[in-house]
């Protein structure tokens, strides 16, 4: 299938259509993003590139890293994992301290902030140098030395994490916090600022199109069945509160960022990435949204 020819039918017709959305503003550095940029680049489990647009310029991957703190805390913890964060959608927005409180520290997923804060706890718990160790993890699985934390968002994170800071604190008085507060939000805010191409992006989440194995180096990056689980979970808890509607239109499973980014993988197949600033209502980019409805309807193929 030529994917090439695919991609530029679908821009072509969005082309056509007011690109709605705004740029996250509320990290100041996200605001400085030009609205227009607009990549994609898909890559197959057997090593074939398709690309289009700003494919190859860095941004902000956001809430996408939560995916990655997930499969190596899963990897270390198992499924004692479960017994501090749960599986089910959020219905609420990604920031929710409502559901926290009615939930009694427990958050519904992990992709949610509360559900990565109790995430980068638990990585605090078992790694030595756990910024160090968990980029270094990152690149062992993306196949690339030089992915890395930004610390200019980084900082920009932080300026602007009370609420962040009010979740964790929140937990901390439930006991689903184990470690000092400030490594916690320290480890998340440079979890936060990782930067990726849409190429790099789409390389590093292939091993989830390959059932946990790395296309790349044929090692096996987590088991079969955690694989599964972490696909599912991208499936209906990818997208906040937007969840159910991104199944409904493009029936992949994905993670999104407010950097405007979304990654997406069909098992046996291939992983995509889009990046497009202009984020909706919900804080997913809306015309990446489009894109990728487009592209399973004119592809025909989704996990349905």
């Amino acid at each position: 299938m030529n994917y090439n020819k695919i991609f530029s039918k679908i821009n072509r017709a969005l082309n056509k259509t007011e690109d709605l959305g705004k740029v996250a503003t509320y990290i100041s550095e996200l605001g400085n993003v030009d609205p227009s940029k607009f990549g994609v680049h898909l890559t197959t489990i057997n090593h074939q590139h398709y690309q289009f647009g700003d494919a190859e310029e860095k941004f902000s991957i956001q809430s996408i890293a939560k995916v990655l703190s997930l499969v190596l805390a899963y990897k270390l913890e198992g499924e004692k994992l479960w017994e501090r964060v749960g599986v089910e959608p959020s219905g609420t927005s990604f920031n929710s301290l409502f559901q926290l409180e009615f939930n009694l520290g427990i958050p519904r997923n992990p992709l949610i902030n509360s559900g990565a804060l109790v995430i980068s706890d638990i990585l605090v718990s078992h790694l030595k140098n756990p910024k160090d160790e968990f980029i270094a993890f990152v690149r062992s699985i993306s196949g690339n030395p030089n992915i890395d934390y930004c610390p200019r968002i980084a900082e920009s994170e932080k300026l602007t994490g009370h609420r962040n800071a009010a979740l964790v604190n929140l937990m901390k008085s439930f006991g689903n916090i184990k470690n000092d507060i400030d490594v916690v939000l320290d480890f998340y805010f440079n979890l936060c600022s990782i930067e990726m191409t849409c190429k790099e992006l789409s390389g590093t989440f292939l091993f989830l199109a390959a059932y946990g194995v790395n296309p790349y180096t044929n090692e096996r990056v987590i088991s079969i069945s955690k694989s599964k689980r972490v696909n599912a979970i991208m499936q209906t808890c990818g997208f906040y509160d937007e969840a159910g509607e991104f199944s409904f239109k493009v029936g992949l499973p994905g993670k999104s960022g407010v950097g405007g980014g979304i990654v997406a993988i069909l098992p046996h197949k291939y992983s995509i990435a889009v990046w497009s600033p202009r984020l909706n209502k919900k804080g997913n980019s809306s015309k990446g949204i489009k894109f990728l409805e487009l592209f399973t309807t004119e592809t025909e193929i989704s996990i349905f």
